[in-house]
This record gives C-alpha cells, sequence and structure tokens, in this order.
C-alpha cells in the first residue's frame, strides 16, 4: 500500500471543504466535489485562486502538477474511484450521520472516512454505519490548505489501522497530524480556542476592550510565542533556570484568583452581536474578505518560513513545511 493517494472525495464544499479540496489537488491529486450548494463552483474557484497563490509563493518550481477539480452531482458520484474520502458537511449530527451513512453504503471497502467536524464525537456518528472502523475525524484549521496541523479522533469502533492510514495520508500532504489520545466534545484546539474566545467575549460585553484592541494585545505578544513553542514551554521559560517545576509553584496560585470568566460566558444579545459586529466592520476597514485572506495568507507564510529557518529541522510549523518541501522535491 502506497502512503500516498491520487484520488480524494470531498463531500461539502464550504469553507473547510473547499480548503481540503484545495490542499488535495495542489498537491497533485485528483478531487471530486459534492456540494448540493449551487454556488459551489464560484466559491471553491475563489478559495482555489488564493491556494495556487500561497503555494506558489511557499514551493515555487517543487510544485506537482495540480491535480484535477470536478464536481459531482451526487455523493455517489464523487466518491466513485476515490482513495479517501473527506466529509465537511455543517455541524449538525443527524446530518452528518445521515451523509457518513451514504458514504458508507458506496464506498469501496478499505476506503478512510474522514470527517472535518470541529467538535462532534466519532462514536456518535458512526452509529447504524454498516463499516464504523473506517470512519474518523480528521478536524483541520482554516486555512486548511496553509495551516498543517489536522487532529485526528478515533470512535471507540475505529480501527487502528484506519489512524494509521489517514496519519500517513495526511503527512504525505504536508501536514501535521496529532493524534488525540482520548475522544472527548471539541478535541484539543477547539476547546483551547473557546477558552480564550468566552474571555474575549467578556472583555467587550464589559468594555474592556474592542474587538481590535483584543486581536491586537495577542498578536504583538504571546501570539508570537504561542507560534513556535505553543504554551508549557513558554512557561516553562518564564520559570526562569529552575524551570517549570519553579514557575508553577511561583504561578500556580492565580489561578484561585477570580481573574476570568471560563465558566460562565455573556449573552450573545441583539446589543452585544452589534457591538462585535460593528466593531469588526471598522477593524477591516472597508477590506473584502477576499483581500483579508490574502492578508492572512500573506502573513502566515512569512510567519512558517521565518519559523523554518529556525533551527536545523524548523521550529514549529516551519518544521512541518520543510518537510513538505523536502517530499515535493522528491517528487518533482
Amino acid at each position: 500500500m502506497t502512503i500516498g493517494i491520487e484520488r480524494a472525495a470531498c463531500i461539502g464544499g464550504g469553507v473547510i471543504g473547499g480548503g481540503w479540496a484545495a490542499r488535495f489537488a495542489l498537491n497533485g491529486i485528483d478531487v471530486a466535489i459534492y456540494d448540493p450548494d449551487p454556488d459551489t463552483e464560484r466559491k471553491t474557484g475563489d478559495m482555489l485562486d488564493n491556494a495556487e497563490r500561497a503555494f506558489a509563493r511557499l514551493f515555487g518550481d517543487d510544485r506537482p502538477a495540480p491535480g484535477a477539480l470536478r464536481f459531482a452531482g451526487s455523493v455517489a458520484e464523487a466518491i466513485d474511484g476515490a482513495d479517501f474520502i473527506q466529509e465537511s458537511v455543517p455541524e449538525m449530527l443527524d446530518l452528518k450521520r445521515a451523509v457518513l451513512a451514504e458514504i458508507d453504503a458506496a464506498a469501496p471497502a478499505g476506503i478512510v472516512i474522514a470527517s472535518s467536524t470541529s467538535g462532534l464525537l466519532p462514536s456518535e456518528m458512526q452509529r447504524g454505519l454498516t463499516h464504523p472502523g473506517r470512519l474518523l475525524v480528521g478536524h483541520p484549521f482554516n486555512p486548511v490548505y496553509l495551516l498543517p496541523l489536522v487532529e485526528i479522533v478515533a470512535g471507540r469502533e475505529t480501527d487502528p489501522a484506519t489512524v494509521e492510514r489517514a496519519a500517513e495520508i495526511y503527512a504525505s500532504l504536508g501536514m501535521k497530524p496529532v493524534v488525540v489520545r482520548k475522544e472527548i466534545d471539541a478535541f484539543i484546539g477547539d476547546r483551547l480556542q473557546e477558552a480564550l474566545w468566552r474571555e474575549a467575549l467578556w472583555l467587550v460585553h464589559d468594555g474592556v476592550a474592542t474587538v481590535e484592541e483584543i486581536d491586537d494585545v495577542i498578536r504583538y505578544s504571546f501570539g508570537l510565542r504561542w507560534a513556535q513553542m505553543g504554551v508549557f514551554q513558554t512557561y516553562r521559560l518564564a520559570g526562569g533556570e529552575a524551570g517549570m517545576r519553579h514557575f508553577l509553584e511561583q504561578f500556580g496560585p492565580c489561578l484561585a484568583w477570580p481573574w476570568s470568566k471560563l465558566t460562565d460566558v455573556p449573552e450573545l444579545d441583539d446589543a452585544l452581536i452589534d457591538t462585535i459586529a460593528e466593531q469588526s466592520d471598522a477593524q477591516a476597514a472597508g477590506l473584502s474578505i477576499r483581500e483579508l485572506e490574502r492578508i492572512r495568507d500573506d502573513d502566515l507564510i512569512a510567519i512558517m518560513e521565518a519559523l523554518e529557518r529556525a533551527g536545523d529541522s524548523g521550529r514549529g510549523a516551519g518544521a512541518a513545511l520543510k518537510a513538505a518541501r523536502r517530499r515535493l522535491r522528491e517528487r518533482h
């Protein structure tokens, strides 16, 4: 069995599904997309334009010829001949189960079926499937065609070989697969993001800061540290020469202080929604979503390339980029 794949099916073509399609196609894999939205082809085309621009900056002449992209008229048509299936329909359990049952009935044996869900439990999605052992969660982060992390989560009935195969396939796409050790709501990344998001909502609700000021605090300080060291290693350094144990002894008591409201969340009433939306509009300064996406992509590329140059193997997402470039050079 080869590690890579030749044909992928993307069921669902929104922001996440379109991002997956772009990552597959730009790695030389043929992709079939099915989404009942009549505007899917245009939206995916816009996504692919941005992704092609980003890949050209990252990989230059080492890029493979793009895979063929086609839009199918049904789930069965999309998965016909596919080596790997990525489902990215909206986050509604009943809808996920219905679509996954349709995929399961039509897909040949041995094909990995991965759901992009950001929080639903794979064991809940496996119910009623004829072949539950080949289903798992493959949760990416937006933009899927640039950010390397993918969380792999197995359900109670997932075959361990399915996890291993999915990790191999995602790694062949230049990604960093992290297998979540225990099935848990929202997995790892979204639980961490949710904690910060709750506190940010309170800061806006209480008039402590605007949305732009909160974003500035993140991007000018600990956001930069997180990009290359994460949380725990950053705090280890904060402990000085005595390391993490000293940090925990010194700052651990702060956890008992009423600094945050993580067990509560402000009501998203009309007033708070209006405040956040108006401040967000002002922060965008008239830039369109496509323009903001390109600014985001350029910034992410610059950070990833800087991290790629750090150390012999790169650090953080830079290590994944360096490995991806090496794989593409070897394939070119």
